[in-house]
């Protein structure tokens, strides 16, 4: 008799420990007793990752590291966390975890993936932006207002074209005005010819109006910048400036215009370096498109891989130009009478240009001329993964903003 309820109260006791185990297991994963170390396991579209529980707890504010975050992708069933996301990227994500905050983006997932991965395991706004100042990106700066009430609406005025509607009406005519000198430019260009221009032309008068506008724009930008002496070092702020400098020198130039034009020589070569400058009021187009601005955001990150570029092609256009001029030294009809004159050909040669004002004549000469297309497609193929791949990054950050707003 009592070792019946011997055998039933050690049963009772076993039955409680198991439930007491499984309830532990539901809220931290699986319990590993052989070592006593309590471990998780992940599954992330169908591949299972496992690691300890204090591995994870020593980020508590993230998603894995949050008990309550988790739990709400754990499956009972398969007693896992079951995650819908990217495979490839959770090795990094995992690593983030094992390494104590380092982050290392795999190499066959694109940057963009990689990005939008971090912000859904929560890993923190600091460890985003070491991450991106490692790949290379230009830190974002954050937005900085006038104090002044009225100041800060000229401001936004101004700068901020999607911060009101009569902001963008005040984009929409800044653009129109800007158009409007580009092609007065080109028709005074054709009209003009080396002639200096006469107050009288019409078209200097609609040149005149285009400068009045942005004149007048840049100083209330410049009245209302919440910092004076950071204005002019804006490099949009010093194009605007750029582009109303030749208007000024030019009616300077008109106004002491010698009537006998015994100064004609100086004065037409000035206006020829004036006409050259004004070609940048193109650039002013930038301001006002996002597509421009994506795109000079995008040749700012990528200025270590577009610097290497331009040094590869450096070597191999000293390279394949040596080469083809001693191979085409003993040919008669030969064009390559220098090294410098092969320079040219090695470029339009690399760039799969091919003018045909330069070619080899020789066996030698031509087989040279392959393998120097062969190298320039190579090289100029090998940073474009990584431009696009900032491209998409920026572009995305551009849509995800205007989506916010």
């Amino acid at each position: 008799m009592c070792a019946c309820v011997y055998t039933r109260v050690l049963n009772r006791n076993l039955e409680e420990t198991h439930e007491e185990e499984n309830e532990e297991g539901t809220l931290s994963g699986t319990c590993d007793q052989s070592l006593g170390t309590e471990r998780l396991v992940i599954n992330v579209s169908g591949l299972r990752f496992e690691t300890q529980l204090q591995t994870v707890n020593q980020f508590p504010d993230t998603l894995l590291g949050n008990p309550r975050k988790r739990d709400r992708y754990y499956d009972p069933l398969r007693n896992e966390y079951f995650f819908d996301r990217n495979r490839s990227s959770f090795d990094g994500i995992l690593y983030f975890y094992q390494s104590g905050g380092r982050l290392r983006r795999p190499v066959n997932v694109p940057i963009d993936v990689f990005t939008e991965e971090i912000k859904f395991y929560e890993l923190g706004d600091e460890a985003l932006a070491k991450y991106r100042e490692e790949e290379g990106f230009i830190k974002e700066e954050p937005k900085v207002l006038p104090r002044n009430k009225f100041q800060r609406k000229v401001w936004l005025l101004f700068e901020y074209p999607e911060s009101s509607l009569a902001a963008r009406f005040l984009a929409i005519g800044s653009v129109f005005v800007i158009l409007l000198s580009i092609i007065i430019f080109y028709d005074r260009i054709t009209i003009e010819e080396d002639d200096l221009p006469t107050i009288d032309q019409p078209f200097f008068a609609v040149e005149t109006f285009c400068i009045i506008w942005f004149s007048c724009e840049l100083l209330i930008r410049f009245a209302s910048a919440p910092k004076k002496l950071q204005f002019f070092k804006v490099i949009m702020n010093v194009i605007d400036v750029v582009s109303i400098i030749p208007y000024f020198i030019t009616v300077g130039a008109v106004i002491i215009d010698d009537p006998k034009r015994q100064n004609q020589t100086t004065s037409l070569a000035v206006l020829r370096v004036i006409r050259l400058v004004r070609v940048f009021r193109i650039f002013k187009l930038s301001r006002h498109s996002k597509g421009l601005q994506i795109l000079g955001q995008t040749l700012r990150a990528s200025v270590r891989e577009l610097g290497l570029l331009v040094f590869f092609l450096l070597i191999c256009v000293i390279l394949f130009s040596s080469a083809v001029y001693f191979a085409e030294a003993d040919a008669d009809t030969s064009l390559f009478r220098s090294i410098p004159d092969g320079f040219w050909w090695a470029v339009v040669t690399m760039t799969t240009v091919g003018y045909g004002d330069m070619r080899p004549v020789t066996v030698w000469g031509k087989l040279i001329g392959s393998l120097c297309a062969i190298a320039g497609v190579l090289t100029i193929a090998l940073p474009v993964p990584v431009i696009v791949s900032n491209f998409n990054y920026f572009y995305h950050r551009e849509t995800e903003s205007e989506e916010n707003h």
